[in-house]
């Protein structure tokens, strides 16, 4: 089982989650952040710290966001891990609470 990041951390990114993951399982794109579902260990901690709301357990995922768990492990393949805390995106408090931001992540 793992936890999920869903389009509501496109165009925020902030990495609060980042800082009480045991595992470091966090990998940063240049506007988004997955998990990598290989090295979740469903602990739970994210969930509380994302200001956004944005990490749900993938038991939980709505049907029009299942397709964030192979999103995650996709681009977790592919993207470098964050193990530190960065300020969020300049402009992230515009997007916090907008819905549906999938055509805006930047792979």
């Amino acid at each position: 089982m793992t936890y999920v990041v869903t389009d509501n951390c496109i165009n925020c990114k902030y990495t609060d989650c980042v800082m009480v993951c045991p595992v470091n399982c966090f990998h940063e794109g240049p506007n988004f952040l997955v998990i990598d579902p290989d090295e979740c260990v469903d602990c739970e901690a994210c969930v509380q710290e994302c200001p956004a709301g944005a990490i749900l357990h993938e038991d939980a995922l709505p049907l029009e966001m299942k397709n964030f768990k192979e999103l995650n492990a996709e681009l977790a393949r592919g993207w470098p891990k964050i193990t530190r805390n960065k300020p969020e995106l300049p402009d992230a408090y515009r997007w916090v609470n907008m819905d549906n931001k999938l055509e805006l992540l930047i792979r």
